[in-house]
C-alpha cells in the first residue's frame, strides 16, 4: 500500500498539496505515482511567475519506463520550483512528500483546496485502481 500522509490534500491525477503557514501551497506527486513510474531520471518543473489554471499540464517527470505530465491541482501563480530535482530526480522516489516537492504556488482562490480529496478519500480512490 502506498504512503498517504494525513494533513495533505490529493487529486485523482496523483498530485498532493500542502497548505503552508504563509498561505502558499506546496505541490508534488504522490508515493503511488512515483512507485508506478519507477526510477525517475528527469524532472521539469514550472517556471517561477507562471500562472497556472486548474488541471493544466505544467511539469513533467520521466522514468526509465515512461514520461508523465504533472497537473496543477488548483489555479495560481508559481512562486518557487524545486531546483534540486534537476540534478537529483531520484529524490522524488525516496522522499516524495518532503524533499521531492515540485513547486510552490500562491493560490488564485485558497478555498479551492477545500474541494480536494483528504487522505482517506485518496486511499479510497486508490482501492478502485
Amino acid at each position: 500500500m502506498s504512503n498517504v500522509p494525513a494533513g495533505l490534500k490529493y487529486v485523482k491525477s496523483h498530485e498532493w498539496l500542502r497548505v503552508e503557514s504563509d498561505g502558499t501551497v506546496t505541490v508534488g506527486i504522490t508515493d503511488f505515482a512515483q512507485g508506478s513510474l519507477g526510477d525517475l531520471v528527469f524532472v521539469e518543473t514550472p517556471a517561477v511567475g507562471r500562472k497556472l489554471a486548474r488541471d493544466e499540464s505544467c511539469a513533467v517527470v520521466e522514468s526509465v519506463k515512461a514520461a508523465s505530465d504533472v497537473y496543477a491541482p488548483i489555479a495560481g501563480e508559481v512562486v518557487a520550483s524545486n531546483a534540486k530535482l534537476g540534478d537529483n530526480p531520484e529524490i522524488l522516489n525516496s522522499d516524495p512528500y518532503e524533499g521531492g516537492w515540485l513547486w510552490k504556488m500562491k493560490p488564485a482562490n485558497a478555498a479551492d483546496v477545500d474541494a480536494l480529496l483528504d487522505a482517506a478519500g485518496y486511499e479510497d480512490f486508490l482501492k478502485t485502481l
